[in-house]
């Protein structure tokens, strides 16, 4: 079972996790304020940012990718992939219904 990081901008993190829960692409998204420092077009940046921690099932994540890659204000988007060997079986079965069509 898959959680996916991804980072946004604060005006469109909460348009971005309610387009994936409400088109069951992710069972939850949480959203969590953040600085981010960070190299674009040779300069140093620094902006607010937020994360986004999608929870989503491994049969969804390339719909989920494809999804924010459409909606998502930047030109690369950061979306990384984290893969759980160990989760709560109850957490498990709320996820996996929660994203059944």
């Amino acid at each position: 079972m898959p959680t996916v990081y991804i980072t946004a901008p604060p005006d469109a993190a909460g348009e971005l996790s309610r387009t994936l829960v409400e088109e069951r692409l992710a069972a939850c998204v949480n959203r969590v304020d953040c600085a981010s420092t960070y190299w674009w077009d040779g300069e140093v940046h620094d902006d607010e940012e937020v994360i986004l921690l999608a929870k989503t099932t491994a049969d969804r994540y390339e719909v989920l990718v494809e999804r924010v890659e459409s909606l998502h204000p930047y030109d690369v988007p950061c979306i990384e992939r984290f893969d759980e060997d160990d989760v709560l079986d109850a957490f498990a079965e709320w996820r996996e219904q929660s994203v059944s069509e």
